[in-house]
């Protein structure tokens, strides 16, 4: 019987792992990219059974378990200190040319505005955006930033779904659009730089794929797609952060970084988990700040818990694009811009 159950549990993470690289949008086979971390660490746990175990199935459930270790830390090593760095770090100076941003996800039923504040205060980012914030904590926020951090974008919500934005830097030629579907906003402005120069940010919540949210998606990866689309065709200095509901290393969000030739932060230097706070054996990147090759990092970190599920997530990033050839610009592969376009296109169809 254990050698029975060992057996199950192997194939179980291997049909997971399977199911999580087949190209369709349906909520549960996009989940299993998910857990990669927590596939990994039970396949190797049930390698190490079938070892000591023995029994007639034991090669089989030896063999299917290291296949599930191989697959999944396939796509895991990039986001730990044994991968390369995607972006490179930068250098001493230019303080002017570097901005500091701080993306939190509050959860509108959380009232501990205090916890996030503080943190605020204390770090001094450039630039705060606030996901799932409402009326609520808009008006808790504006009333302890707004002095030193005086241009505001204001979006509140009650679908968890609202936006504030509140910024050190000036903003210009403000855009709020809903790309996808109406009742979810995102914010596409141009930030000027201390040095007077201007970079693109692009700011998104889309819709996750969940049984409450979803049943499929295909809501967020077309928006994200299409404003991969809009950077690349811009080809100007972008950052775009946010909740993307979407982990680091699914396909969506590679494909992503190829069909924007954006950069991730994380690669190289760690997951920064920051979903769920408060489940330490659930948790995984969900929280994004990707840039162009324009930029370089001088610091990245994942900040405390206040009571949401999601911790905030802080990086400073430097205006360098004289060391623009040092990162190595993501291009797209093969049917990537055929599959941004018809996904793109089923989307905005479907939500007609």
């Amino acid at each position: 019987m254990f050698d029975l159950a060992v057996f199950t549990l192997s194939m179980i993470l291997l049909t997971v792992t399977v199911f999580g690289r087949i190209r369709l949008h349906n909520w549960w086979l996009r989940a299993c990219e998910f857990p990669r971390v927590q596939i990994a660490s039970a396949a190797g746990m049930i390698a190490l059974l079938a070892l000591l175990g023995g029994g007639s199935l034991q090669g089989y459930s030896l063999a299917a378990s290291l296949v599930v270790v191989v697959l999944q830390l396939w796509r895991i090593i990039p986001y730990t200190r044994l991968g390369p760095k995607e972006l490179k770090d930068a250098e001493c100076g230019h303080e002017d040319r570097c901005v500091t941003l701080l993306i939190s996800n509050v959860l509108t039923p959380n009232h501990n505005a205090k916890g996030l504040i503080d943190q605020i205060i204390r770090h001094q980012p450039d630039i705060v955006l606030t996901l799932e914030s409402d009326d609520w904590w808009g008006e808790q926020l504006e009333a302890a930033l707004a002095k030193d951090w005086p241009e505001i974008v204001r979006i509140p919500q009650d679908n968890l779904y609202g936006m504030h934005l509140y910024s050190r830097l000036e903003l210009q030629g403000l855009e709020v659009k809903r790309l996808i579907q109406d009742d979810i906003p995102s914010i596409h402005v141009w930030l000027i730089l201390r040095s007077g120069e201007r970079v693109r940010l692009h700011a998104l919540h889309p819709r996750p794929p969940s049984p409450q949210e979803s049943d499929t998606s295909l809501w967020r990866d077309a928006e994200l797609l299409l404003v991969g689309k809009e950077i690349r065709e811009h080809a100007g200095p972008t950052l775009l952060i946010g909740d993307l509901n979407d982990v680091a290393w699914s396909r969506t969000t590679r494909m992503f970084t190829r069909v924007s030739g954006m950069l991730d932060p994380r690669r190289g230097r760690g997951m920064f988990a920051t979903f769920h706070a408060e489940y330490r054996l659930l948790r995984w990147p969900l929280d994004h700040i990707f840039v162009t090759e324009h930029f370089t990092l001088r610091h990245m970190e994942r900040l405390k818990g206040f009571g949401s599920d999601h911790f905030p997530i802080m990086a400073t990033l430097c205006y360098q694009p004289s060391r623009s050839d040092e990162n190595d610009k993501p291009e797209p592969e093969g049917d990537d811009k055929q599959d941004a376009r018809e996904t793109i296109h089923a989307a905005r169809t479907a939500a007609q």
